[in-house]
């Protein structure tokens, strides 16, 4: 991609979100501010991690996202008995007795990890090398991915029989936790209206691979402010018990604060966000825009907060 302009660029981001927003709000009706989020992860290239009831739409919600983007896609549905190899491939033996490597799911675009708690750590960890360095390791020998790369899995909060909680490390490594609530009435009617008849929606490719790499880069070349940055650090700093700079919330009821992957995405996200809305240059409303999605899933509660039924959500809002 080329623009005269880094301000031409933006414009064009800005054109790109809008018709995004508008062909995936076609089918996915009432979230909004998810798809917000969602492609504010698209364009800072980070995975998302969506979290909600069953029935909310969130394998509906990645699949129409990734029909609208011009990407490969691959759904890997995680169960107890599924292994690392059905995720990164293995090797096998061809009729000449040579190994040959045959490629897994993980070498697509887009993948959808859903139900991503549904599998064993063991089998977790296989996404791990794939979310932070875009390769894979396969009997010593190294696999690159094709980028754009994004991981967006799907997590459901209420069944707890037969789940594996995700373990800190990974969880760091999704930018975003972006929880789904029910929709409004109104919403829900036209869920309802929509689903239960027979039109149906056909979302059409609107950015194409090579327009997001671009996009990726120009929101790291968007210049911001000391003192916006300072307050980002500063936030992430105030999460962290027994610290210098520590709230007194998380002094009384948080065991672990967020690390500086925290402090990275705040910044890349109130970027993003900031071009979204027509500006050139992120503020501090920017930073609070997306202070919850980023730090939710990054620090852990006390027995004291659990105790009284203090969420992460009312910790992280009174940080804020």
């Amino acid at each position: 991609m080329a623009y005269s302009s880094d301000v031409e660029g933006v414009k064009a981001l800005n054109e790109a979100y809008q018709k995004l927003h508008a062909e995936i709000t076609k089918v996915v009706i009432g979230q909004d501010d998810v798809v917000k989020l969602l492609l504010t992860a698209i364009f800072c290239q980070g995975h998302c991690l969506l979290v909600g009831v069953p029935g909310l739409a969130k394998t509906l919600l990645i699949q129409t996202m990734a029909n609208a983007l011009d990407l490969d896609f691959n759904r890997i549905q995680f169960t107890p008995d599924l292994m690392p190899s059905d995720i990164t491939g293995s090797e096998t033996l061809d009729n000449d007795r040579n190994f040959r490597f045959i490629k897994g799911p993980i070498f697509s675009n887009i993948i959808l990890a859903d139900e991503i708690n549904r599998t064993p750590p063991k089998t977790q960890s296989a996404l791990l090398e794939s979310m932070q360095e875009y390769a894979v390791t396969i009997a010593g020998q190294k696999y690159g991915l094709s980028k754009p790369f994004f991981v967006l899995a799907t997590q459901n909060p209420i069944e707890q029989e037969g789940t594996y909680p995700l373990p800190e490390a990974q969880l760091d490594r999704f930018m975003f936790m972006i929880q789904l609530d029910y929709p409004k009435f109104e919403a829900e009617l036209a869920i309802v209206k929509a689903t239960t008849s027979d039109i149906r929606y056909e979302v059409k490719h609107q950015v194409t691979g090579e327009e997001i790499l671009y996009f990726q880069q120009l929101v790291r070349r968007v210049p911001i402010a000391d003192n916006v940055v300072d307050y980002a650090v500063r936030l992430v700093h105030k999460t962290r018990p027994r610290t210098e700079l520590a709230s007194k919330e998380a002094n009384e009821f948080l065991e672990w604060g967020a690390g500086p992957r925290a402090s990275q995405n705040l910044i890349l996200a109130a970027k993003c966000n900031a071009l979204f809305s027509g500006k050139f240059s992120p503020d501090i409303e920017d930073v609070k825009a997306v202070a919850l999605a980023v730090l939710r899933h990054r620090i852990v509660r006390n027995f004291k907060a659990e105790a009284e039924g203090i969420s992460v959500e009312d910790i992280v809002k009174r940080i804020v």
